[in-house]
């Protein structure tokens, strides 16, 4: 496949760079600056600041602790995590993608589901996995809001897998009514995407499932961004057990799983290849900032 995007600066983030720990119930990996781990060189990418890819074992997992001013999002890849939080009242439990009861005491999200806070002047969260046997893997993913302040607020929702097969499917976009909504339009909650969940940033977060020897296309910026200049992250999530690669606009390095990319110097409207290389379905996250 011949390189389109010759302005663009592509440089690998290789999964051997990113921080590790592994403390028994969690394994995690960071691929930018997080809790103990430090490197100057990955301290943030746009409104990008965490992405961090972690392995819970059944029974175990994060207690009750505070956010505030972050837009955070977990997007399970397999297994189930439990997430209590203090938006969250007493009820029936709430599956993401079903009719949620009036005051969930907690939600259980699974494969293709992402949970999503805005931290705004503070929420304090747990995430557990209470099934019995399997660990959960899940993406933790925080991003820079646009303003400091603003109201907690909670959304679940579910992304077909199915889907992802077809092509990148959208899973956030920024609140259409932007940076000086009224309460009314928070309330709302309308995302620039329609069936995406709205974040406070000029932020679009995109998934695909690319079988081998198939190519994606990325729109950057989705048609749903203010700024022109974007920066788009690439993470390819160990799903394969080593066996799926994939390359980005026809160039010579290949994402192994683990690995990430910056793609930065594009601009909305151009059109990022994926291409799966491997021998396995290749799973793709894009994470588009300003």
């Amino acid at each position: 496949m011949a390189k389109t995007l010759s302005h663009a600066r592509i440089t690998p983030h290789r999964s051997a760079a990113r921080g590790h720990s592994d403390h028994g119930w969690l394994d995690t990996y960071h691929s930018f600056s997080f809790a103990d781990w430090h490197d100057p060189r990955f301290m943030r990418f746009g409104s990008l600041r965490v992405l961090n890819e972690d392995r819970v074992r059944a029974g175990t997992g994060f207690p009750t602790h505070p956010h505030r001013d972050f837009e955070i999002f977990s997007y399970v890849l397999s297994g189930e995590l439990t997430h209590r939080d203090s938006l969250l009242g007493a009820g029936a439990e709430a599956e993401a993608g079903a009719a949620a009861a009036p005051s969930p005491a907690f939600h259980r999200v699974r494969r293709g589901d992402v949970q999503f806070t805005t931290g705004g002047t503070g929420i304090a969260h747990s995430e557990q996995n209470e099934h019995a046997a399997d660990p959960v893997h899940f993406l933790q993913i925080w991003a820079l809001p646009w303003r400091r302040g603003l109201t907690p607020r909670y959304h679940v929702r579910r992304f077909d897998d199915a889907d992802k097969r077809r092509g990148f499917v959208p899973i956030l976009s920024p609140l259409r009514a932007g940076p000086r909504a009224t309460p009314d339009q928070e309330a709302a909650a309308e995302p620039a995407i329609a069936a995406t969940i709205p974040i406070h940033a000029d932020f679009v977060m995109g998934a695909g499932l690319i079988a081998p020897r198939a190519t994606f296309a990325w729109t950057v910026g989705a048609d749903a961004t203010e700024s022109a200049a974007r920066k788009v992250y690439v993470h390819v999530p160990i799903t394969q057990n080593g066996r799926a690669r994939v390359r980005l606009d026809g160039r010579d390095e290949v994402l192994n799983e683990g690995d990430g990319a910056f793609v930065d110097g594009v601009n909305a409207g151009d059109k990022l290849s994926v291409e799966s290389v491997g021998e396995a379905e290749a799973e793709v996250i894009v994470l588009d900032t300003a």
